[in-house]
């Protein structure tokens, strides 16, 4: 592996340490700073969430590492990131990611049976590929044909799969057995998991791809979490509420909450695919 390919990989690895990012404003913009009040989590909520973390314990040992990771090299290039590049610019790289993802998402709606939006996601693939230059400009939204997302974990879900134990992951974040389950089917999915395969050159791409989906999506959240972790009187528990609220909306095709980060980033698991809000939802 060439020098500029292990700085890539050692990039990716520190920056999948968040403890979990979301709510992108539905116009793709920074969204302006929340409300603490909105953002704290209940007691009795993080009561009924106990019930379904059996590794508790492990679980808050790495989430503190990620939190570390996250205040030195995360949250500081994702501000960096944020100040350098215009608004513009990052809405194209956002439109971009979620235009790749477009295939795991296709695949998703044919798997609960969703035909019309596998047909919009194949709508908006074609349409965001030609016109929209690569997926940088979301044309297919100003036609009337907004983004949604799927991922393998509400696919299962859908089928009527428990979601299982919590877990919180070193360096990948929150997620959940079902989820977990959900992010390895969908890297089977995403053609670009294979891009490299007879062409070692290529082997940067998925790399790239994640470094700059998570600098991206880090720096839409950056007030949201820090209010987060201000208001809450325990900063893991609400992170363990919050996620599991924001993947359920996910999985009931609602718009998650404009106080929710964006834990969705394939259940969780901080992975190339995108999301953002389904202003089509159900």
């Amino acid at each position: 592996m060439s020098a500029v390919r292990s700085i890539l990989l050692a990039v990716a690895m520190g920056a999948v340490a968040i403890p979990g990012t979301d709510a992108l404003a539905e116009d793709q913009k920074t969204p302006p700073p929340a409300q603490p009040e909105q953002q704290t989590v209940t007691t009795q909520q993080i009561a009924e969430d106990d019930t379904n973390d059996p590794f508790e314990g492990s679980n808050r040992f790495f989430f503190d590492v990620n939190q570390v990771l996250d205040d030195i090299l995360l949250r500081p290039v994702a501000i960096g990131y944020r100040a350098v590049v215009p608004d513009f610019a990052r809405d194209g790289v956002r439109n971009f990611m979620n235009n790749l993802n477009s295939p795991v998402i296709f695949a998703n709606d044919l798997f609960q049976g969703e035909g019309d939006r596998a047909g919009e996601t194949l709508l908006r693939f074609g349409v965001n590929s030609t016109i929209g230059i690569g997926g940088l400009f979301d044309i297919a939204k100003e036609l009337g044909h907004p983004y949604h997302d799927e991922d393998f974990g509400q696919t299962l879900a859908v089928w009527g799969v428990g979601e299982g134990p919590y877990f919180y992951f070193p360096l990948m974040g929150p997620s959940t057995a079902r989820d977990f389950t959900g992010f390895v089917v969908d890297r089977g999915l995403d053609p670009l998991t294979y891009v490299n395969w007879g062409d070692d050159d290529l082997e940067y791409v998925p790399i790239a791809r994640t470094v700059l989906n998570v600098i991206d999506l880090r720096s839409r959240n950056i007030e949201t979490l820090d209010d987060i972790e201000r208001s809450s009187v325990d900063y893991y528990a609400s992170i363990r509420s919050l996620y599991r609220q924001s993947r359920a909306d996910s999985i009931r095709n609602g718009a998650p909450s404009q106080e929710l980060p964006d834990f969705e980033s394939g259940g969780g698991i901080t992975a190339p695919s995108t999301i953002s809000p389904d202003s089509s939802a159900k």
